[in-house]
């Protein structure tokens, strides 16, 4: 098992202050992993909602919880939604002594009442695929060519990481979509998948979508909700204020496992992606996933002008603002749209993040850094 210290200390953190702690992310990223690990470590009790004995065991489920105690694991939670209401009830009691540790492929957003229920009593934990920092700066390229879920990423060639990904994208069309209730032929939704892929880095056009799809805007709109529901896109949100300028008001999207964007574009290898015409735009979703789960940010933003400037993403953090731009250059320098970012929007710093191994000034508030130092940012801002 490769160590992630780093979502074991926020799944703590979160305990600290919620008797449920969620933690989120796309199957396969390690959830289960993670949690037996944690498991092994004090008295714990494992549900897993895909194993019939499990669902067996949990029939009945307040006879099943209600006398636990220690740290109570349930994966793949959200097949059984109608649990959310049963762990308000639980945590409530004045006598509850459980820690109740909940796993999740899906977002709230697809699951119904999952924050009403809970509200003020669940913290959430986001889990991604590896991160740089977890598996070494000098294994990059297979990190950024392969993707950050375990099995891609720990396969034994990047033919056999190719061929899980490819059986990971069927499986998740074909049985995980439908097992979230959600109807829509699975070609359909490959399609739009890919063209996504496409637009990778690019601004939504739920029109132009509807119009290569042969249906409505707000189909279009449901699709893409589903994937960002599930944890395979990012919908980044426009950034934008009376600033006497016309700006984006629409959002960004992005493929955000970079194995997954190159395989929706059949891009097997390194070699293929430094010759492909979207290399920028996949070093730019790489290293922008990166960033945002190293701050343990939710609130993420684009900003650009149609005037042209623009800023690849803006974090505000405990009121100040911070820029970042992601460059696939050998030694990237200043740019007038920076500039008129960090007037415009205030912002405190502007970093851009490359792929080389310096960290350099460019100016008083600009400095250009390697990926794997976008870790100990979020030890200074």
């Amino acid at each position: 098992m490769i160590p992630r210290p780093d979502p074991i200390r926020q799944i703590e953190a979160s305990f600290g202050v919620h008797p449920v702690t969620a933690l989120l992310g796309p199957r396969q990223c390690g959830k289960t992993t993670l949690a037996r690990f944690m498991a092994e470590q004090e008295p714990s009790t494992f549900f897993d909602l895909e194993n019939p004995v499990d669902i067996q065991r949990l029939s009945a489920p307040m006879q099943a919880l209600k006398d636990l105690t220690g740290l109570v694991i349930i994966d793949e939670v959200q097949r059984k939604p109608g649990l959310f209401e049963l762990f308000r009830v639980l945590v409530d009691r004045s006598e509850h002594n459980a820690r109740f540790l909940l796993l999740g492929s899906a977002s709230p957003h697809l699951i119904k009442g999952v924050s009403e229920s809970l509200a003020g009593r669940i913290g959430f934990v986001d889990l991604g695929g590896f991160q740089l920092w977890e598996i070494g700066e000098q294994h990059r390229n297979q990190l950024w060519i392969r993707g950050g879920f375990p099995r891609s990423y720990l396969a034994d060639s990047d033919a056999d990481s190719l061929r899980w990904r490819e059986n990971f994208i069927r499986t998740f069309l074909e049985r995980d979509i439908p097992q979230l209730g959600i109807a829509i032929p699975a070609g359909t939704l490959r399609r739009f998948w890919t063209m996504v892929a496409h637009y990778h880095g690019q601004v939504w056009n739920a029109a132009e979508f509807a119009r290569s799809l042969g249906t409505a805007e707000n189909t279009a709109r449901k699709y893409l909700h589903i994937l960002a529901g599930a944890y395979m896109v990012r919908v980044l949100p426009p950034w934008f204020e009376n600033l006497k300028k016309r700006q984006v008001k629409a959002p960004k999207i992005y493929i955000r496992d970079s194995g997954l964007f190159h395989s929706l574009l059949q891009i097997s290898s390194l070699t293929d992606l430094q010759g492909n015409p979207k290399t920028g735009a996949s070093w730019e979703g790489f290293a922008l996933e990166h960033v945002v789960h190293a701050l343990h940010v939710r609130d993420v933003y684009f900003w650009a002008t149609h005037a042209g400037a623009e800023l690849d993403l803006m974090v505000p953090i405990r009121g100040k603002r911070y820029g970042f731009e992601f460059k696939y250059t050998d030694a990237p320098g200043r740019k007038r749209s920076m500039h008129i970012a960090i007037e415009d929007l205030g912002l405190e710093h502007l970093w851009v993040v490359y792929p080389g191994d310096q960290k350099y000034t460019l100016d008083d508030r600009i400095t250009a850094i390697p990926l794997e130092e976008a870790f100990q940012l979020a030890k200074t801002v």
